[in-house]
């Protein structure tokens, strides 16, 4: 067993082509293991000192920030990823500076303007939208922080692109951390009911402060007096971005719709086992975003090489890893689920079980189709993935609108499975017809078709 692993370790590190993203992801993937270790001890101190009703809250705050961002990052978080390293590979470092430099300036106006709407509009928001008041505070409050948490996207992928993969791992790890330590200090020093909320919004703020500093300094430091610059205006940054927003706005209606639709017809305690569901759910996905964060780079470059079949080399080791490493955890949470939601969280959330399995299927689905929604970003295909995500996303709101107000959050799980294995399976079946390859990994399948290889060779 021993020298098997040593093997597929030597086999995957001599790999020139995929040594790179191995590397990246395992400090990407410790860097998100820390991120959900800390959060998940946020979550357990939230509902054990503030209760299932201020995790809700939480929830849906963070609801109303990934909302938030979608409008005012405008996609940019997904195109800077294909730009910065385009531009260092055909022209120049201060080449790649003036996207990222127009591309912030953007960003900032975008959001101060929408953070002033939902300032004002926070009462209409909560009473109209949520049919609870009390919201109010909170997003008149969470309103102020959305130029940070903008910024926080922005550079964190922005730092991906230029592949500083400390810097990266850094970025991923620190809003969970500084979480936890404001929850901490806030308790412990001046307890309030409204500590959960502050903590976050901490987080943000300082981490969207720590990725601008670690961009400035980073792009400076490569630019050379000769540097070769292609100008690009905001309408071609716009261009390419605009489709990858629709697809973050898809993305965002089959993750997060769940939560919200929760918030307007049940209960915030139900809102808090459901928020906790996906938190134990999302842990094979935090596998699948470690390699992405390495391999969207990656791909973006042997595209634009011409390099293929080095291309498809990549993602099939990408998608190999990823089935190894995420199968076994969905197999935990499916056999130890119940006494976990029990023991750690407490015995009102064993109601979140059955949501907590219909989510692992639709991981379970994510996990063997491998990196095919960036791969199709990456490659120019960010038009087909908005597609294929609008129609999951459709079928996602439909869904939620017709199962959550009857079947609450087992209602929201189901619809979140469903179009969570529709766009991953679309978009290889995709994949597959355009290019003749995959991107997928099933072992069973792999070896099927080995064998009805075999026996055609054979025939012949």
């Amino acid at each position: 067993m021993l020298s098997f692993l040593q093997r597929k370790y030597t086999n995957l590190v001599s790999d020139t082509s995929f040594s790179e993203i191995l590397t990246g992801t395992v400090w990407a993937l410790s860097a998100r293991l820390l991120a959900t270790g800390m959060g998940l001890v946020f979550s357990v101190m939230v509902v054990r000192f503030y209760g299932a009703e201020a995790m809700g809250i939480v929830a849906i705050i963070y609801s109303f920030f990934t909302l938030a961002s979608i409008l005012t990052v405008l996609g940019t978080d997904t195109s800077i990823l294909r730009l910065i390293p385009e531009h260092l590979t055909k022209y120049s470092p201060f080449s790649a500076f003036k996207v990222y430099r127009k591309t912030q300036y953007m960003i900032m106006g975008v959001s101060l303007v929408t953070g002033t709407i939902f300032f004002f509009s926070a009462e209409f928001i909560s009473t109209y939208v949520f049919s609870k008041p009390h919201l109010t505070f909170y997003f008149a409050l969470s309103s102020v922080f959305i130029l940070f948490h903008s910024m926080m996207k922005l550079n964190t992928e922005a730092v991906r692109g230029l592949r500083l993969i400390k810097a990266f791992s850094l970025m991923l790890a620190l809003p969970q951390c500084l979480n936890l330590i404001f929850l901490t200090l806030i308790s412990l020093v001046q307890p309030t009911p409204n500590a959960p909320v502050y903590s976050v919004l901490g987080g943000f703020a300082l981490t969207g402060i720590a990725g601008w500093i670690i961009m400035e300094y980073a792009l400076k430091k490569r630019i050379k007096a000769n540097d070769s610059v292609l100008p690009v205006s905001s309408c071609n940054i716009l261009s390419i971005s605009l489709p990858m927003l629709l697809s973050a706005a898809m993305t965002f209606i089959i993750s997060e719709t769940g939560i919200l639709m929760l918030g307007m017809f049940r209960s915030e305690e139900e809102v808090g086992y459901y928020a906790i569901a996906i938190k134990l759910a999302s842990l094979p996905a935090f596998v699948l975003q470690a390699i992405n964060s390495m391999a969207g780079p990656k791909f973006s470059e042997l595209f634009h090489s011409d390099k293929i079949e080095e291309l498809f080399h990549v993602a099939h080791k990408s998608a190999k890893l990823i089935f190894f490493t995420s199968v076994p955890i969905l197999i935990g949470l499916v056999a130890l689920g119940n006494p976990i939601l029990r023991i750690i969280f407490g015995t009102g959330f064993a109601t979140a079980y059955m949501a907590l399995i219909l989510l692992a299927v639709g991981q379970f689905v994510n996990a063997i189709s491998g990196s095919s929604g960036m791969f199709l970003n990456m490659t120019g295909n960010q038009n087909v993935l908005r597609n294929i995500m609008t129609l999951a996303a459709v079928i996602n709101l439909s869904l939620n609108f017709l199962l959550i107000p009857n079947f609450g959050i087992n209602g929201a799980a189901f619809s979140a499975m469903i179009s969570l294995c529709l766009w991953n399976l679309t978009t290889v079946v995709y994949i597959k017809i355009k290019f003749g390859k995959t991107t997928g990994y099933v072992p069973i399948f792999k070896k099927a078709s080995q064998q009805i290889n075999k026996l055609n060779i054979n025939e012949k």
